[in-house]
């Protein structure tokens, strides 16, 4: 379990668009409806497009820490 009682957890870092936001989806699909998934991602593009993505697919995103190079968010597993 993630430090921040996150259910799993995702390094994505150095991880190319769209490569980032489809390990979120499948990461996502294994973990019930209310659990969370911890994802440090790099910033520009990699957090416009994942973060868009997870909302537009029915899932609250916060970020938890942000960096010059990236940021750390969490993602509560909307309904399937």
């Amino acid at each position: 379990m993630a430090s921040s009682g996150a259910d799993q957890s995702l390094d994505l870092r150095g991880t190319p668009c769209p490569v980032n936001f489809i390990r979120c989806r499948l990461a996502l699909e294994t973990l019930p409806c209310g659990a969370q998934l911890q994802v440090t991602l790099d910033r520009g593009e990699p957090e416009a497009m994942v973060l868009s993505g997870l909302q537009q697919d029915g899932h609250a995103v916060s970020v938890l820490h942000t960096d010059a190079d990236w940021l750390k968010i969490v993602v509560t597993r909307g309904p399937a």
